[in-house]
């Protein structure tokens, strides 16, 4: 089937142009998300070793803070969560679902349901479908 619709090309070459810039941007995004974490290292340890706790230049004021990080090691996510509920800190702990994961389950079960949602989901999750043009490099 050809297709000879000026305005659907022109949309199309607006499209992967587009997403050539998103590509292009995200990675100058990155770029400079690495130089911005290198600064604020190089900066923060600069004042440290001078013991500069703040400065203002420029009306901008720069300070040094300090925080915690903290996740859970490496295959002892269960573990944790059932001393966190041991010792009265269970408020922290929150079940979730994968986003990706239910819609592959949800998908799943509608194949074997006739594409329809089984009742026992009815109420409890929200279907919605959602058209898009996927863009890839043709082969030559």
């Amino acid at each position: 089937m050809c297709i000879n619709n000026t305005p659907m090309f022109t949309l199309a070459d607006e499209l992967k142009q587009l997403r050539d810039k998103k590509d292009d941007l995200n990675a100058e995004l990155k770029d400079v998300n690495a130089q911005i974490d290198a600064v604020d290292y190089k900066l923060s340890e600069m004042m440290a070793e001078t013991e500069t706790q703040n400065f203002t230049r420029a009306g901008t004021m720069y300070y040094l803070t300090t925080t915690v990080h903290a996740s859970a090691v490496s295959g002892a996510k269960d573990e944790l969560y059932s001393a966190l509920k041991d010792n009265g800190y269970g408020s922290l702990v929150s079940e979730t679902v994968n986003a990706n994961s239910l819609r592959a389950f949800v998908r799943e079960r509608m194949e074997e349901n006739g594409d329809a949602l089984p009742s026992w989901l009815n109420g409890l999750v929200t279907i919605f479908e959602k058209t898009n043009v996927g863009v890839r490099k043709a082969s030559k």
